[in-house]
């Protein structure tokens, strides 16, 4: 049994959790091998509950999500249906997004996503914005914008990087058949290569996203994808696992695999070992978010949004420093650019306290089970 399965059975929120011990393993060769464990910071307000009194909430205003479509969307992807885009804040027009900006700015905010829908191409059609983005970021220069970009020539990008952006996400999908089935998309595993050529090509900070088990479930594409990003170098990688709460039933999601997931990271990991590699909010809930999780920490990633309970103490018992951001990251893309503008952003803590409070706050008695798979 190596020395990290024996770490993980000592941890309570583990009990029970199916860990694959093979790669638990291989996990453990590659930070053996790569030398001293990386930092690693944990995006989250929920700190606040079992650390300290100073780490808390930035509050719901700190990086709203603003979509210049509202709710619509011509794509209906089968894992998403333009759901995600209802909770966001309407601007429909250039007016209205200079008027939630500064109503936001005055509740407090520090930034923004700005999102909408995309066209039958996939393309958010943000032209007659730029004008307001760069008198926003003229008005208030300390207001951070993330935009996501979707699809983009060399044109767009350039503009979007004119308006003072100051980060782009656009997810990156390898197989073609992802495109085309789940997304209803005639374009190209090549369009999303040149759109993300194009956006690293400028002065953006470029922040692509994988989702994980995109093709129903099954991972299909993202070694592809992650291939693309290597030979681009952005400026983050930000990877979230498929959550299809609005799957069509004819089409119903499976739950991915978290062993493959973890495999995944370590790939990842492996493939850009000089890129911040940031696990984004998006997750299954439940026994395989712990999982995920946990991979996610062996495997060397930088930073975790909303982390399972005990990842902490893990973190710490594998020796590798932990910083909590108590910032929101309900989107995620907040947190990153925070990230990437300050490598020591984040409060150091008192593990070894915060280990102590948590043991007395969990009831759980007797042995601990991790379960070897």
């Amino acid at each position: 049994m190596s020395a990290w399965l024996e770490i993980a059975q000592q941890i309570e929120p583990l009990e029970g959790v199916v860990l694959d011990a093979a790669l638990i393993a291989k996990m453990e060769q590659r930070q053996f091998e790569s030398g001293a464990p990386s930092r690693i910071r944990f995006y989250t307000p929920s700190f606040k509950t079992y650390a300290s009194s100073e780490i808390s909430g930035c509050g719901k205003n700190a990086w709203p999500a603003i979509s210049i479509t509202g709710g619509e969307c011509k794509l209906a992807c089968d894992h998403c249906k333009a759901k995600i885009l209802e909770p966001m804040i309407p601007a429909r027009t250039p007016q209205d997004l200079w008027r939630v900006v500064n109503e936001q700015i005055a509740a407090g905010a520090k930034g923004m996503l700005l999102s909408g829908g995309s066209n039958h191409r996939n393309e958010v059609e943000y032209g007659p914005y730029y004008a307001t983005i760069r008198r926003i970021k003229d008005t208030f220069p300390a207001f951070k914008i993330a935009l996501h970009t979707a699809l983009v020539d060399l044109d767009t990008a350039r503009r979007m990087q004119d308006a003072g952006t100051d980060a782009a996400m656009m997810d990156v999908i390898g197989a073609q058949d992802t495109i085309t089935q789940v997304y209803h998309l005639k374009r190209k595993v090549d369009d999303f290569e040149r759109a993300l050529e194009y956006l690293v090509s400028t002065q953006l900070k470029v922040v692509p996203h994988i989702v994980l088990g995109l093709h129903y479930g099954r991972l299909l594409g993202e070694w592809n994808a992650l291939e693309i990003i290597r030979r681009h170098q952005p400026s983050a990688v930000v990877l979230v696992v498929v959550m299809p709460f609005y799957a069509p039933a004819h089409r119903p999601f499976a739950t991915p695999d978290a062993h493959e997931i973890g495999r995944f990271f370590l790939d990842a990991r492996a493939a850009l070992p000089d890129i911040p590699l940031l696990l984004g909010c998006a997750r299954p809930p439940g026994r395989v978010k712990v999982q995920i999780d946990a991979y996610a920490v062996m495997a060397g990633l930088n930073g975790i949004a909303h982390p399972a309970d005990g990842m902490v103490e893990l973190a710490t018992r594998l020796q590798r420093e932990v910083r909590v951001t108590p910032s929101c990251c309900s989107i995620a893309l907040g947190d990153e650019v925070l990230a990437l503008e300050n490598a020591d952003a984040g409060l150091q803590i008192d593990v070894t306290k915060l280990i102590a409070h948590e043991r007395m706050r969990r009831t759980a008695i007797g042995g601990i089970g991790v379960v070897v798979k």
